[in-house]
């Protein structure tokens, strides 16, 4: 038995440490996805425990046998590992391993107040990235959904390791447009992000409602969905230092998208997204130097789980994951002609 298998085994039976199995809140996601992206018991990812920085972080891991490529799947600020089990069940019948890990200060990973920033959240990912690549040979590529998306790319540019990136949305939170569309209200947008940065000392450790912060009201078109987004404690009805939303929004990838050519990158931005406007999306994806491609996703809202949208994103983002592995096997990008 490898010393990793050892650590988590260890970790896994450790009782001071939580399983959804005991929780609740996450199971009424289910009713909402279409039955095709519904999770079941066989396809239901496994928990595992994986020791960074000194903190325990909960990772959702689905393996296939077999598997030529692993995804990483990348909740945004109104989820966690848990709620992006679609994305397993999907990647699983096409036969892709995921892992789904929840973020510092989300789902079931706890983390220090002054630990709980943005930055935490790219050096997680980016070490995951390294993690998974020591345990086996196969290539990464990260499925980024909602504020997932940009930090998906910034993990990639950090990383510079990664196969290939899919993400749902992907805006520049440096600009003035997409700070002001992404807070609750105009003036949060403005003068209260702007007085986060400029008094941080005084702002930093100050709790602030993610629910009532952003328009996570906007999250589903479906009311009920929304709602149950918006009531959970551990993904859109958290509660975060104004340091986490500071940092998020003053934060700056390690290579700017003009220079980005590490690898393809594939947006689906739901067509009817009244959370993060699609012009946001477009303008950071239109400065990308890398192969790429864009798809709307019809009918879809911000978290995409209308039956037509939902179906587009599979296809989509299931042959841009076989090119992704077979580009990998071969060792030349066959992503070149087909974005």
């Amino acid at each position: 038995m490898s010393a990793h298998t050892t650590n988590l085994a260890t970790l896994r039976s450790a009782p001071a440490l939580p399983s959804y199995d005991s929780l609740t809140h996450w199971r009424k996601y289910e009713e909402h996805f279409p039955a095709f992206m519904r999770a079941t018991k066989e396809t239901m990812p496994k928990e595992e425990w994986w020791k960074w920085r000194g903190l325990d972080v909960h990772l959702d891991r689905a393996r296939v046998p077999g598997s030529r490529l692993k995804v990483l799947v990348i909740h945004g600020a109104g989820a966690y590992g848990r709620v992006m089990a679609p994305c397993a069940v999907l990647a699983q019948r096409y036969g892709f391993d995921t892992v789904a890990p929840d973020l510092p200060g989300y789902g079931l990973t706890k983390v220090p107040w002054s630990r709980f920033t943005y930055d935490a959240w790219v050096d997680c990912v980016v070490d995951l990235i390294a993690h998974e690549l020591a345990m086996d040979d196969k290539p990464i590529a990260l499925f980024g959904v909602s504020l997932g998306g940009i930090l998906a790319y910034q993990a990639a540019a950090r990383s510079r390791r990664v196969a290939g990136v899919c993400v749902t949305t992907i805006a520049d939170t440096r600009e003035k447009e997409v700070r002001q569309d992404f807070a609750r209200t105009k003036l949060l947008g403005t003068v209260g992000l702007s007085l986060l940065s400029a008094t941080p000392t005084l702002t930093d450790g100050l709790p602030l409602p993610m629910a009532y912060m952003s328009k996570m009201n906007n999250i589903s078109a479906d009311k009920a969905l929304s709602k149950v987004c918006m009531t959970d404690r551990l993904g859109g009805g958290n509660i975060v230092p104004a340091r986490f939303l500071r940092t998020f929004m003053n934060s700056a990838p390690a290579i700017e998208p003009e220079n980005f050519r590490d690898c393809p990158l594939l947006l689906l931005h739901p067509g009817e997204d009244r959370m993060t406007d699609i012009a946001h999306s477009r303008r950071f994806f239109d400065r990308l130097a890398c192969e790429k491609e864009m798809v709307v996703l019809p009918g879809a809202s911000h978290m995409p789980v209308e039956e037509e949208g939902a179906r587009v994103l599979e296809k989509a983002a299931v042959g841009f994951f076989e090119r992704v592995a077979r580009a990998q096997g071969t060792g030349v990008s066959e992503c070149t002609a087909q974005l």
